[in-house]
């Protein structure tokens, strides 16, 4: 079987079969060599599913909790958390995660090391982008994430995760505090990405109201959000003049 190359992303994984990009299955992919992070990811494209590339343990944390990732690579030497501290850090916060382990030392002891803190499947190097991908998706189907439907609980939007079933918000991976009204407004914000809403809608939506003085109650709420969300960011909440607002990534502008 061939090993990891450009021919070898390009060829094992075809469009052919690839499946419908709307799925959005979020990988995770953690492995500190920028060329073979480079080649998952586009494997991972190519399977029609979304890449987060990490390059170290801290970043990797980070990235899944900005990221809340269907399924994991992970390289089992980084350069500064043992792949092993950093599935079982993964593992603590989410129990049910899928993790592949990628490592270049095949013997037994480390594949049991491995798989004894919590690892679902291992692969050695060198390895074919073709196997990892296969096994991948074996994992996704086991876990039911493998055609991940529209109405995802994860909305997610530049920087920005939201997660309906826990009702988290994080941004840049920092977890933002919300109230109850607070994220059911950024979560009717996120389900309509770049498009204004007026205040009439958001009170409709968010509150089940119309009455007098909600234009204020909705300019307050707003602003709050912005506090919280954009602080010290580039701002993803917009006000257009006269008619509503909008949610859009910080890199869209307005």
């Amino acid at each position: 079987m061939d090993r990891y190359t450009d021919r070898d992303t390009h060829s094992s994984v075809g469009t052919a079969t690839r499946p419908r990009t709307r799925d959005r299955v979020r990988v995770l992919i953690v492995d500190d060599e920028p060329g073979l992070t480079e080649l998952l990811s586009v494997a991972v494209t190519e399977a029609g599913w979304r890449p987060y590339p990490a390059g170290d343990g801290e970043s990797a944390l980070r990235t899944a909790r900005g990221c809340a990732p269907h399924v994991v690579v992970l390289d089992g030497m980084l350069p500064d958390l043992d792949g092993l501290q950093v599935l079982r850090r993964l593992r603590s916060e989410n129990p049910k995660l899928p993790v592949l382990m990628l490592t270049a030392r095949d013997a037994l002891e480390h594949r049991i090391d491995g798989l004894s803190a919590g690892a679902d499947d291992y692969v050695t190097k060198p390895f074919s982008l073709e196997e990892v991908v296969l096994r991948l998706r074996g994992l996704l189907r086991r876990t039911g994430a493998e055609e991940v439907r529209a109405d995802d609980p994860v909305r997610v939007l530049g920087g920005l995760v939201l997660t309906e079933r826990t009702r988290e918000v994080h941004r840049d991976g920092a977890r933002v505090g919300l109230t109850a009204k607070e994220f059911d407004l950024l979560s009717l914000l996120l389900s309509h990405p770049r498009q204004v809403l007026s205040k009439a809608q958001i009170l409709d939506r968010v509150w089940s109201s119309s009455f007098d003085g909600g234009g204020n109650l909705v300019e307050v709420y707003i602003s709050s959000l912005r506090r919280k969300i954009d602080k010290g960011r580039a701002p993803m909440i917009h006000t257009v003049r006269g008619v509503g607002y909008a949610i859009h990534a910080a890199e869209d502008g307005r």
